[in-house]
């Protein structure tokens, strides 16, 4: 399938911006506690080192991978965990750290997943928020963008495992009409 770069969307200054609010907004909430950041593999890799390095607080970091696109660009509803968590989580406070949130299928099953674990809390934070296609009730407890529905691009997410070293967010153009109906992620 040919594929093309469209508009930006959200440019490299604007994410970095955008990461050192988030993380002074979550060293904040909280301060005196160790906290877990989870990031979920392959598109929220870029987002959670940066991420981390905003946060002025002790900070571990451990990985989920899980599918739910394959090859497509929009959910099958199906989720498949392909890594583990390599540590317990139990009693700990957790933030899972999304690319992007779309359909909220995928969270839904990751929240539900990690609260079986017995943590402490757990919340989200996400890159990109892409509201009007929400399937599945979830709280987006910190937010970098909202935006419209396309399917993009860069700054860790991919189409087929390319894209993501881009520094910025853009919409990806594809000769189908495929592209309408998905996200660059969850």
């Amino acid at each position: 399938m040919e594929a093309a770069l469209g508009a930006t969307l959200i440019d490299a200054e604007a994410i970095q911006r955008r990461v050192r609010e988030l993380g002074a907004a979550i060293s904040r909430d909280y301060r005196g506690r160790e906290l877990l950041l989870v990031g979920v593999l392959k598109g929220a890799a870029v987002f959670l080192v940066d991420l981390a390095r905003a946060i002025e607080l002790p900070v571990t970091l451990d990985f989920l991978a899980v599918s739910s696109y394959g090859a497509s660009t929009k959910t099958s509803g199906i989720v498949r965990i392909l890594k583990d968590l390599d540590a317990s989580i139990e009693g700990r406070d957790v933030l899972v750290v999304e690319d992007i949130v779309d359909s909220g299928l995928t969270l839904r099953y990751i929240l539900d997943y990690l609260h079986a674990r017995g943590p402490a809390s757990v919340r989200v934070c996400t890159l990109l928020d892409k509201q009007a296609t929400r399937r599945a009730e979830v709280v987006i407890d910190y937010t970098g963008f909202v935006i419209p529905n396309c399917f993009v691009v860069g700054y860790g997410l991919d189409y087929a495992e390319l894209y993501r070293n881009l520094p910025f967010v853009a919409e990806l153009r594809l000769a189908s009409n495929e592209a309408s109906e998905g996200a660059g992620a969850l």
